[in-house]
């Protein structure tokens, strides 16, 4: 097991205050996670001009269905190493994490190639304006460089969670945000670089976070230990990884390819829209990130309490997730609300791009609540092992709905407004669907559980 100091035991005892303990370093490594990307676009905002600000927010979409397939496969990792680990099942965790590891490193690499390869077609695909689209197409080249540094922390990370240790990830974020801050002051300010300047400095950080975690996993002393000389792909093991981690990472990317069908919409309103979705993206991924780290959380502690037969525990641990995931919801809604225009001066000056900043955050201020349930739902069905009915609901509920909005409402009421609407109407049509089927497949692993009890007794 990994060293006490790190590792929370999630299948015994009180669970409020270990979810508690365990969701917030996650929370502040995914906020610091932000800061990458928030950093690029307050320095290049600030300093660069509306034109590399806007340059910079038409990638975001483009390299988030890139990424998320593979990243999606990072989760299915932790999903499997906290499944064994609850089990008791050192020999599997050990093929586990040696399986993940060299995925990420061959991933991170294909991503890369194809990543600096295709960057100016997508982009030219996506309707990006001729004004930003070379800056854009620069800093994806680069930024594309540092994949296989992304690829190996995010699979290293994971893992790492799965024992409960969700504080060393939160301490080489820590670092490397800060290191990606100084250099994107540095390289922009100083040097001139604009775009590529963020995008080194986003890369050099990547690197240094990768090296950070193969140095733990490569020196503790537990079930986790990586040996570079045992990296090998075990056939029960990868296929476990890739049964909650391919249904994972296209949930993801259909995310991820219905929100470019809305950047292209978003781009036909000019650079200021671009620039405005941006700066509020970045606001309101805070709200995401603190959410999606509670239903991180669900989905860590299903699977060890599923590997330990914990079946009613399973069900308290949701409803502990669920509360608290509404009310971090709720608390930066109004927060949000109260403080949107002041927030929004952090990464631009121009009075229009406030403006159109502002129709995204205060509905989303408002609605995002809805989202919340949604992704502890969609989490704790991954801990369950049942990947595949997230990935069906919300392909059909999020990314077939919102795809149709902007083809049949939009136009029709063609505004920022009616476009951003279809964030909140596919949350709320999906979560229905998806909370029922989720009680659905709850109820049947308790009754399987009981099955198994009476036919042991028998």
């Amino acid at each position: 097991m990994a060293k006490k100091k790190y590792s929370i035991d999630m299948t015994t005892g009180v669970l409020f205050p270990k979810i508690l303990g365990f969701a917030f370093p996650l929370m502040v490594t995914g906020l610091l996670q932000i800061v990458y990307n928030a950093a690029d676009v307050m320095v290049v905002g600030r300093f660069a001009g509306s034109i590399s600000l806007a340059a910079v927010g038409a990638t975001s979409t483009l390299v988030n269905l890139m990424l998320n397939l593979f990243l999606g496969l990072s989760m299915g990792s932790g999903v499997v190493v906290a499944k064994h680990i609850g089990a008791g099942d050192g020999a599997s965790v050990h093929r586990t994490v040696h399986s993940a590891m060299l995925l990420s490193i061959i991933s991170g690499f294909v991503i890369g190639i194809i990543g600096v390869v295709i960057s100016p077609y997508a982009l030219s695909a996506m309707g990006t304006p001729d004004d930003v689209h070379s800056l854009s197409t620069l800093y994806l080249r680069i930024f594309f460089l540092g994949t296989p540094a992304n690829m190996v922390y995010n699979y290293g990370a994971s893992i790492l969670r799965a024992t409960g240790d969700s504080k060393r990830p939160l301490y080489i974020l820590t670092s490397t945000g800060i290191l990606n801050v100084v250099l994107n002051l540095i390289f922009v300010i100083k040097f001139n670089m604009n775009v590529a300047g963020v995008a080194l400095a986003t890369i050099i950080s990547q690197y240094v976070s990768a090296i950070c975690v193969l140095y733990i996993l490569l020196n503790i002393n537990s079930y986790i230990h990586l040996s570079m000389k045992k990296l090998h792909f075990y056939k029960d093991e990868l296929l476990d990884i890739l049964k909650i981690g391919i249904p994972a990472g296209l949930q993801g990317s259909l995310f991820s390819l219905s929100n470019v069908i809305i950047q292209s919409s978003i781009n036909s309103f000019g650079a200021a829209a671009i620039a405005g979705n941006t700066a509020s993206g970045n606001v309101d991924s805070i709200i995401f990130t603190c959410c999606n780290s509670v239903s991180q959380t669900a989905t860590t502690f299903a699977s060890q309490n599923l590997g330990a037969g914990q079946y009613k525990r399973i069900r308290k641990i949701y409803f502990n997730c669920i509360g608290v995931s509404m009310g971090i919801a709720a608390i930066f809604g109004v927060a949000l609300l109260a403080f949107g225009p002041q927030i929004l001066t952090v990464f631009s000056t121009d009075s229009e791009v406030i403006d159109m900043g502002l129709i995204r955050l205060k509905l989303f201020a408002v609605t995002y609540i809805i989202n919340s349930v949604l992704d502890v739902t969609t989490g704790q069905m991954r801990g369950l092992g049942k990947s595949v009915i997230p990935m069906i609901v919300t392909m059909v509920g999020v990314c077939g709905l919102r795809v149709l909005w902007v083809f049949t409402v939009f136009p029709q009421y063609r505004s920022m407004f009616t476009l951003y609407l279809s964030y909140p109407v596919s949350w709320l049509a999906t979560g229905i669907v998806l909370v029922t089927m989720y009680a659905v497949t709850f109820r049947k692993i308790l009754k399987r559980s009981r099955n198994n009890e009476n036919t042991c007794i028998g």
